[in-house]
C-alpha cells in the first residue's frame, strides 16, 4: 500500500507542476507588450521600405513612429485585434498588412502558390509518364550473316577482336 501512494502523490505532484506551467505560459498572452508585439509584426510601414512595421529601422522613417503610437493607444483604449486591424486597414488600405486576409479575393494570394504547385508537379508526372510510355525497349537482334562476315573482315584487317 506503500508503494501505491508514493506513485499516486508523484502522479499528482507531476499534475500540479503542468498545470503550474501551463498557468506562467498563458499569463503574457493576453499582455499589452505581446498584444504589441505580436501586432506590429503583422502589420507593414507604410513609408515604402517593405519592412514589417515592428522592424522597420532605416533612418529618417517619418511612418513608423505614428503607426507604432497609434498601436499603443489602440491597445490602450481596450479594442481588439481585429478591430485595431481594421482601423488600420481603414485607414491606410489593405496595403498594410504583411498577410493577406483569409476572405473574399484576398484568399486567391493563399490558393494560388499552392495551385500552380500542383498543377506543375502533376504536368511533371505527366509528362515524364509521356516520355517513358513513348520509348521502346531495346532488343538485341540475332546476328545475320551480313554481319558476322563485317565483323571477320575487321578482325582480319585490325587484328584484334574489336569487342565483337
Amino acid at each position: 500500500m506503500g508503494t501505491r501512494l508514493r506513485f499516486t502523490f508523484w502522479v499528482k505532484s507531476a499534475q500540479a507542476l503542468a498545470l503550474a506551467l501551463a498557468v506562467c505560459f498563458s499569463l503574457g498572452a493576453t499582455d499589452a507588450g505581446t498584444r504589441y508585439n505580436n501586432l506590429n509584426h503583422r502589420l507593414m510601414c507604410t513609408c515604402g521600405c517593405a519592412e514589417i512595421l515592428g522592424e522597420c529601422n532605416h533612418v529618417g522613417c517619418t511612418s513608423s513612429a505614428g503607426e507604432l503610437a497609434e498601436l499603443r493607444a489602440g491597445i490602450a483604449g481596450g479594442k481588439s485585434d481585429k478591430e485595431i486591424l481594421a482601423s488600420f486597414v481603414d485607414k491606410y488600405g489593405a496595403i498594410v498588412l504583411a498577410a493577406p486576409t483569409t476572405h473574399g479575393f484576398d484568399l486567391v494570394a493563399w490558393i494560388a502558390p499552392f495551385a500552380v504547385f500542383g498543377a506543375a508537379l502533376m504536368g511533371t508526372i505527366l509528362l515524364i509518364r509521356h516520355w517513358s510510355l513513348g520509348k521502346t525497349q531495346f532488343t538485341p537482334q540475332p546476328p545475320s550473316p551480313e554481319m558476322d562476315a563485317l565483323h571477320d573482315k575487321i578482325r582480319r584487317e585490325t587484328g584484334s577482336d574489336g569487342g565483337f
